[in-house]
């Protein structure tokens, strides 16, 4: 089920950018979270219905504005790039996060998590040389901000609800909301157009970003996460770079140079050296597993 997560996330940039030709990103940004926020709503009346404390909404609502941000940058460079480096870019997030949260909380970092994390830039610079070297796009360069924001997202959730007790599916409600009101206030006009106008193919789309890249991706991992480790539910998930490649170049027909190919495997190979040297850092200094995003 966490390697299906892993596909569906990694599927998510071909849809995505298929769907920025057509619309802008904020009206597919609203469109996503309205139908997000409502399914999530349904569940939370059927399966929870636990009261949300002042506290935990508060933290909803500051953790809504920094997913937001990850995602009007992500989406935006989703725009400008293609799928598969999207997909590859966005994947730095695992490299990113234990250097921030080795800043927020004053924890000594693994020198391989450096090391990798130098492996995986080096990637990056490949990728986006395309067949010789060149300055990356203006979308590369938003999708790599992403990361970076993403990693400070991260390390914000786990310093804000780490042994607070507060329910999960709350707080994703909450993020969703504000996402939803943030992206909807920022061009209503937009998003009402693009309800009048859509055909079914669009509303296909928007309904698999917002029903599944979002609801089901978020209800499997909260499931399964408690079958399993954080850690173990991490390395399956970080496939998720993989997918975007394979599906990019498969059904969206992307390509990539040599040089592409190499800095795509490199990548790859430093986001899950340094997510395994993390993780055994964490085994071995009784830290707890890093919170799955």
């Amino acid at each position: 089920m966490l390697l299906l997560v892993a596909i569906v996330w990694g599927s998510s940039y071909l849809a995505a950018k298929t769907l920025t030709e057509t619309v802008g990103v904020t009206v597919l940004l609203s469109l996503r979270f309205l139908i997000t926020t409502l399914a999530l709503v349904v569940i939370w009346l059927i399966w929870n219905r636990r009261r949300t404390t002042r506290r935990e909404a508060a933290v909803g609502v500051v953790l809504g504005f920094t997913q937001a941000a990850v995602l009007i940058l992500e989406t935006h460079g989703i725009a400008g790039t293609s799928a598969t480096n999207a997909g590859l870019i966005i994947s730095l997030v695992i490299v990113f996060t234990p250097v921030t949260e080795s800043i927020a909380f004053r924890v000594k970092v693994p020198r391989t998590v450096f090391v990798a994390g130098v492996i995986a830039v080096v990637g990056v610079c490949l990728l986006v040389s395309g067949s010789g070297f060149a300055a990356p796009s203006p979308g590369d360069m938003l999708v790599l901000a992403a990361a970076v924001v993403r990693s400070i997202h991260v390390t914000a959730v786990s310093g804000l609800t780490r042994g607070r007790g507060y329910s999960a599916l709350n707080l994703t409600v909450a993020q969703s909301a504000v996402c939803a009101v943030v992206y909807t206030a920022a061009d209503y006009r937009g998003v009402f157009k693009a309800v009048q106008g859509f055909d079914a193919h669009e509303w296909m789309g928007v309904l698999y970003l917002g029903l599944a890249c979002s609801v089901f991706a978020f209800l499997v991992q909260t499931w399964a996460i408690q079958q399993t480790s954080a850690s173990r539910a991490s390395l399956l998930m970080g496939t998720e770079p993989i997918w975007a490649v394979l599906i990019g170049i498969t059904l969206g027909r992307e390509s990539l140079a040599l040089l592409g190919l190499i800095g795509a495997a490199l990548i790859i190979a430093g986001t899950h050296l340094g997510l395994r040297a993390e993780a055994r850092h964490r085994t071995r200094t009784g830290l707890a597993d890093a919170p799955v995003i």
